[in-house]
């Protein structure tokens, strides 16, 4: 417990808590997680043993937006909230289903204060994207899901209190995001923008060993119904169904919205659908998507 505090002082300034975010005219409350908006303090991140960093990205499902959550290897020299940050800044996400609309900053540092709120300061230039204004509402919770989602599995924080992170650009607090967006004041997550599925393992493009394939994911509806499929892919890429089920998100507070399957595969290509019982309809409900091999 000593170690802490030295833990909490990362690289970049601390700044304190401001006064309520201000948005433009088109954007919209969800960015910030203010009054109005549902929106959730505690991360859906634990603290883990594990060096990969979570990061979130974008992808669409059945017409709409939400973020989507990959573990990635990432550099070991900076803090784990400012890798995660970089990462999802600077590199692709393993799913071709997400996209990230973040530029490589030129500068970037993060903080975390004793409230429990983290400062990220950035160069102007990770900003460097045309974005409508929704489009940018997601970019900054995207930040804010990847710092807070950081900052709990490392332990850096307290994600049983409210989180909350402000963004400053070049040290500065009135920056306006994507020409959107107004920064400098704590913002939190707004519970709305995260996928209602998502599969956490395997991620994409995963090898692994033939036996039985272990497959863990999420949804934000605790004891609803889940439809699930895996289709075996040719070497033409076809796609042939190869076996289906449901399963149901766990109900109970330390298990809320998770699923896990346990199926036997043989060698081979597969793809894993996921989608939200739509009551005895044949269309898939928020569906995810994860490609895989067996070997």
């Amino acid at each position: 417990m000593a170690l802490l505090p030295a833990l909490l002082l990362l690289t970049g300034c601390i700044a304190d808590p401001g006064p309520e975010p201000i948005l433009s005219a088109n954007s919209t409350a969800a960015a910030t997680g203010s009054p109005g908006v549902p929106s959730t303090s505690a991360p859906l991140e634990t603290t883990q043993s594990s060096n990969k960093a979570p990061v979130y990205w974008i992808g669409r499902s059945n017409g709409n937006v939400f973020l989507y959550r990959e573990f990635r290897d990432v550099p070991e020299q900076e803090n784990p909230v400012t890798r995660a940050l970089r990462a999802m800044m600077s590199e692709k996400p393993l799913d071709p289903d997400f996209f990230t609309p973040w530029q490589s900053p030129t500068e970037l540092a993060t903080s975390i204060s004793g409230k429990n709120v983290i400062t990220v300061d950035v160069s102007a230039d990770a900003f460097n994207s045309n974005l409508d204004a929704d489009m940018a509402v997601r970019a900054i919770q995207q930040l804010i899901f990847t710092a807070t989602a950081a900052a709990a599995s490392s332990g850096l924080i307290d994600s049983g209190q409210q989180i909350q992170v402000r963004v400053l650009v070049d040290s500065h607090t009135d920056y306006v995001a994507f020409g959107h967006v107004q920064l400098g004041a704590p913002m939190s997550r707004a519970a709305g923008m995260v996928a209602p599925v998502w599969i956490i393992d395997p991620q994409e493009g995963t090898d692994i060993a033939g036996g039985s394939v272990k497959i863990t994911g999420r949804s934000t509806v605790p004891g609803g119904k889940l439809r699930w499929q895996i289709l075996r892919t040719a070497g033409n890429g076809d796609k042939t169904p190869y076996l289906t089920g449901e399963t149901t998100a766990g109900a109970d507070a330390a298990q809320s919205g998770l699923f896990t399957l346990a199926l036997s595969l043989s060698s081979g290509s597969y793809e894993l659908r996921v989608s939200q019982s739509d009551g005895g309809n044949s269309g898939e409900l928020n569906v995810d998507t994860r490609k895989f091999n067996v070997s």
